[in-house]
């Protein structure tokens, strides 16, 4: 038998309020993809930094190639041959991509040598990047690409991603695939974690499922259902998504020739950008990430008020120019896709977290007293309540935000903003990095939302999750927006050629109006 890449032995690590990592063993072979499979909170995360350098086991033993390491820094795993990619990027915002890059690499190569490899190894493998770049002008599938390319470009042995498709188009994705399978054909071996059930069978050659911070068992996905598999990861099947047809209202949101000329030299001009969307209706919108997504919420959320004050309106009102907390008093509530910084302060508690975009409605929910004290006692009674409705693994509405996993956040986040009773809600990819049973509870939350008769606009990259969802859909792409299709007329292979910006072709029309049929 060949020695195994890589062998943990009873792996234990401990935190205040949790066990993330419970005598966990596990192996990987030299040529090997293997899955690990989990719900979010089940350890994933834990056990990989500790891989990687990063956390520091309480207990058990590593071997790599054979021998006993202890790693004690990612700089030392890089040396080894260990790379990882991260759910939750770990980039500077105010650096080029190039010198992202750098900053993991190998000091004797000068900047420029490093922006040509990673100029080749970004066409080599469809992973489309300018590397002078500022990496704070990149959507969230754009920075995923840098962290892919940083990892590949170290030649490592043993490569972890964590969640590496949960903003890749299917096109993008199955060009990875073929990255990954080249790099265990020459020997190398893949940790990889994914809560896309048909991403691991189709890929991967060995799975690891955890729960609860143990291993609960270990299988050949390609042997296995994706019912099967998450009867194993989550315990249950789950729930199916029920979608009832609903006769939507007025229009709350108008978005009329929205023209906008990016705010930074790399952004993405908004041309002609024209939608509405309905009292009691979800609208989606697809795209290839880096295509005006951002500039597009920047503009709806007021985060960017530059638009000409016609050009969005908020249930008749003209708010092209208001600031986020005027149109929040109009009912506009948003979940971005940046999670920590945007989305939750991360030192923060989930209880305070509450405060960011509830904090106009302080005195009306009874959390503030009559001389403006916080209530805490009913900061916290409210918090709590998100925890338990959303089914958040957390340590109470006194842990952290940075304390959950990427999962429970997203739980969290979008319970925040839904129990807020919005007229409308915009949500900016609402499961990535979230486990199927999180999931189907998000995306049942927003059908329950428009089904209440809230106006509901998906952002996402997931084709399979608008589809599910939308009762319209709009595709983006350089900074325009085509024609609206409805639920019927939204097929795969119609969205794919307009994320390419064919919908004003004829005979790119004709094509795959003729596919679609």
């Amino acid at each position: 038998m060949t020695q195994p890449r890589l062998s943990l032995a009873r792996i234990t690590k401990r935190y205040p309020a949790v066990v993330a990592n419970d005598d966990v063993s596990l192996t990987v072979q030299p040529g090997e993809i293997h899955a690990v499979l989990g719900e979010n909170g089940a350890g994933k995360s834990t056990l990989m930094k500790i891989i990687y350098g990063a956390v520091k086991p309480d207990a058990g033993e590593m071997r790599f190639n054979g021998e006993v390491v202890n790693i004690r820094n990612p700089q030392e795993a890089r040396r080894l041959g260990i790379s990882m990619v991260f759910q939750h990027f770990s980039l500077f915002d105010t650096l080029s991509v190039a010198e992202n890059v750098w900053l993991g690499l190998d000091k004797s190569l000068s900047l420029t040598e490093v922006t040509q490899r990673i100029t080749d190894t970004a066409a080599q493998y469809g992973l489309d990047m300018d590397p002078a770049r500022p990496v704070h002008t990149l959507g969230v599938g754009e920075m995923q690409r840098v962290e892919i390319i940083r990892a590949l470009l170290t030649h490592p042995q043993l490569l972890i991603l964590d969640e590496p498709t949960s903003v890749l188009t299917p096109q993008a994705v199955e060009k990875l695939f073929v990255v990954l399978r080249q790099l265990a054909s020459e020997g190398r071996s893949i940790v990889y974690i994914s809560h896309k059930l048909h991403e691991i069978r189709a890929l991967c050659t060995a799975c690891t499922v955890m729960r609860a911070g143990r291993v609960t068992g270990v299988c050949d996905p390609r042997q296995e259902t994706n019912a099967s598999l998450s009867q194993l990861m989550i315990g249950s099947l789950p729930p199916e998504l029920q979608v009832r047809e609903h006769k939507p209202g007025v229009a709350v949101l108008r978005v009329q020739d929205l023209t906008l000329k990016a705010d930074d030299p790399f952004g993405v001009d908004l041309s002609g950008v024209s939608l509405q969307v309905r009292a009691g209706e979800v609208v989606g919108i697809a795209g290839v990430s880096g295509n005006g997504q951002r500039e597009l919420l920047f503009a709806l959320s007021g985060e960017d008020r530059r638009s000409a004050p016609s050009s969005i309106e908020l249930s008749g009102q003209a708010v092209g120019q208001f600031n986020p907390d005027q149109r929040r008093s109009l009912g506009l509530h948003f979940v971005p896709e940046e999670r920590l910084g945007r989305g939750a302060v991360p030192s923060l508690s989930l209880a305070q977290n509450l405060l960011l975009t509830r904090h106009d409605a302080v005195a009306s929910s009874g959390m503030a007293g009559a001389l403006g004290w916080l209530n805490l006692k009913t900061l916290h009674a409210q918090a709590a309540r998100i925890i338990a409705k959303y089914q958040v693994k957390a340590g109470g509405p006194d842990a952290a935000a940075r304390s959950l996993s990427g999962g429970n956040l997203q739980k969290f986040l979008v319970g925040r903003e839904i129990e807020a009773a919005p007229k409308l809600l915009i949500v900016s990819q609402p499961t990535w990095g979230v486990d199927v049973g999180a999931a189907a509870q998000i995306r049942a939350a927003l059908l329950a939302l428009r089904d209440a008769g809230c106006a509901v606009l998906v952002v996402s990259e997931e084709l399979d999750e608008l589809l599910a969802l939308s009762d319209r859909l709009h595709v983006m792409a350089e900074g325009r927006l085509s024609p609206a299709l409805s639920r019927e007329e939204a097929h795969v292979s119609r969205i794919g050629a307009w994320m390419s910006g064919l919908w004003d072709a004829p005979a790119a029309t004709q094509e795959v109006t003729h596919a679609a049929s």
